[in-house]
């Protein structure tokens, strides 16, 4: 027999799972100063998002009902989907593994084990002591020791070998007095599904299925539009009524013979002599999974929380996404829709006590794992929700780190979780109803070289990001688009926007927060119909793509900063000025829209 080496490694925070969760977590946590080992199964880091499954990155935007708000998210999602949008503009999978890759190698903190899968984990007590994982295509295995240890799995692995509190199936309506529950508690769950790309390719493609492919009809399909073929269909379901982690490999054998049958039925059926020309491109043998273990933290997040908007004191991520249940038979539901989906009136948060164990004292969990019910969690499962929740957990975990707390301590004192979530907005993130504290640029006098009525020079400083939600929080009236931000007047030729401070300060870190157009959809997409609604391909048109920063501080006046070919929301400067009395950003150009935006200038 052959033998495996044991590799022995410390860290501070071990993250199991690189799905986009599990990837903003690790960045989140590298970058405020932790010391992060992320672990990941597959060999391409974006789990549902990654070129083995190819699913859309949803969250809280929306088509149509608010297109005038500003839901999208931002922070580490939105940095990784500007920067795919401008360098991936053939919209390939690939390339979203590949930035993820590049993300991850670029943080020195970071120590990124790919194939490598946790397996096991050492418990005494209530607290993990470390967690045994495998990496079969070295033959090596890893005993890692961490202060925090994060599971962002999906199917809760790690947790799951912890002995950590957990649920599975939909909980019966008096449960947690939930209108959207099932009258009885059962097993049942939401299905796994399988996707494909397919091309016009000129001439006619015939198609032959395997023998053991389904068959369906006109009628089998009449409540799943089947009339576009570029991009597969989510309502490729199967598995909700069996046990979505044990039974996966015979829910993948049916999705492939479910997939393939419906495009056997484009192709050969006669009903859509127009796909004659098209064929199969690529198609996923990995299904794509959206439920199976939910752990039970501190909070369970339940539909009332998401429908009021509860303003949870320990807010660390958001929401947006519609309460989104399918039929548990998936595409056997044939008499049904196959989705009702009850549109979520508010951005909502989530709190921190839904990513801390009931009973594993330094074990936290983000993504679709999250402690929330199968009516709550039917909002949050989505990708976008889940990096955000990713990206609050790992802030949250490097701040326990960084103030030698246990994460048991950490999580109830209220100063901690203020610190995490004021870096949280200070790193770009949002949370609903919080504004940034301790902006030295709220004492300056500001002016501009022109100004728009709805856009005053004044509205960098307002504490706001985006236009959502007013000063009392989500729940307030949906602001229009374009406010909460300086905008230039359209003929001015070199705009200017200048800080005056009548007592200099002292100035360690400028952050300049840029419009990316928020209300509009960013994802990467396989589906051609949505690309109307994005700026894909390129910056997006309202950010700024040159400028310079000029300081008068007691080093006299000087240029600080020239800023070329950006795309991104947020910019970092870190810099010393003693003294500081003015403080200038002069407009070069933007990426095509016809005046300057800025929303918000921080100087700390």
């Amino acid at each position: 027999m052959g033998s495996t080496d044991t590799k022995m490694l410390d860290t501070d925070v071990l993250i199991a799972g690189g799905g986009m969760t599990g990837v903003a977590a690790a960045l989140a946590a590298a970058r405020n100063g932790a010391r992060v080992i992320l672990c990941q199964d597959r060999s391409v880091l974006g789990g549902n998002a990654s070129s083995e499954i190819r699913m859309n990155i949803s969250g809280s935007s929306t088509i149509g009902k608010e297109l005038e708000t500003e839901r999208r998210e931002s922070g580490i999602i939105e940095e990784i989907v500007l920067e795919c949008s401008v360098r991936n503009p053939q919209r390939s999978a690939s390339m979203l593994d590949l930035i993820l890759y590049e993300k991850c190698r670029a943080e020195p903190n970071l120590t990124l084990l790919l194939n490598t899968t946790v397996v096991a984990a050492d418990v005494e007590g209530s607290r993990i002591r470390s967690a045994y994982a495998v990496r079969e295509s070295t033959e090596e295995s890893f005993t890692i020791r961490a202060d925090i240890f994060a599971d962002c799995t999906g199917d809760g692995r790690l947790g799951f070998e912890a002995g950590a509190a957990f649920t599975t199936g939909r909980e019966a309506v008096e449960e947690y007095n939930e209108s959207g529950a099932s009258r009885n508690r059962d097993a049942y769950r939401l299905g796994s599904s399988l996707l494909f790309t397919s091309k016009d390719m000129g001439r006619p493609m015939p198609f032959t299925p395997p023998v053991w492919a389904r068959k369906f009809t006109e009628e089998d399909l009449q409540f799943r539009n089947h009339d576009a073929w570029e991009f597969g269909y989510w309502w490729v379901e199967f598995g909700g009524t069996l046990d979505t982690i044990k039974d996966n490999e015979h829910i993948r054998d049916e999705l492939l013979a479910i997939m393939l049958g419906v495009w056997d039925h484009i192709k050969n059926s006669g009903n859509h002599p127009d796909s004659a020309n098209w064929a199969l491109d690529w198609f996923g043998f990995l299904p794509g999974k959206r439920e199976s273990r939910r752990f039970i933290g501190e909070h369970m997040l339940t539909q009332n929380d998401i429908q009021q908007a509860i303003d949870f004191i320990d807010v660390i991520a958001y929401g947006g996404w519609s309460m989104d249940t399918h039929p548990p038979q998936g595409i056997d539901a044939k008499d049904e829709k196959p989705c009702n989906q009850p549109f979520t009136p508010y951005l909502y948060g989530i709190p921190l006590r839904s990513m801390i164990s009931r009973n594993i004292s330094n074990l936290m969990f983000a993504g679709r794992n999250l402690s929330a019910t199968h009516i709550a969690f039917s909002s949050t499962r989505v990708m976008a929700t889940c990096a955000v929740m990713g990206e609050g957990l790992g802030t949250f975990a490097a701040t326990a780190v960084k103030r030698k707390l246990p994460l048991e301590q950490a999580w109830r004192e209220r100063g901690i979780v203020k610190e995490a979530q004021q870096q949280l907005l200070r790193q770009g993130a949002f949370l609903p109803g919080m504004k940034l504290e301790g902006n030295l640029a709220k004492l300056a006098r500001i002016s501009s070289s022109s100004e728009q009525k709805q856009g005053k020079c004044g509205n960098v400083v307002d504490g706001h990001t985006r236009a959502v939600h007013g000063e009392k929080g989500v729940r307030s009236d949906l602001t229009r688009a374009g406010t909460h931000r300086w905008m230039s007047e359209p003929g001015d030729g070199s705009p200017w926007l200048e800080l005056e401070w009548e007592k200099p300060v002292t100035v360690s870190r400028i952050s300049i927060v840029l419009d990316t157009g928020l209300h509009r959809l960013l994802m990467l997409c396989h589906l051609d119909v949505l690309q109307k609604h994005m700026q894909w391909g390129r910056p997006q048109a309202e950010t700024l793509k040159e400028f310079k920063l000029i300081a008068h501080d007691e080093q006299g006046r000087r240029e600080i900063a020239h800023i070329t070919n950006n795309y991104q929301r947020m910019l970092h400067l870190p810099i010393t000025l003693k003294n500081l009395k003015t403080l200038r950003l002069e407009v070069i150009s933007t990426n095509g829209l016809d005046h300057a935006r800025v929303v918000e200038i921080v100087c700390e």
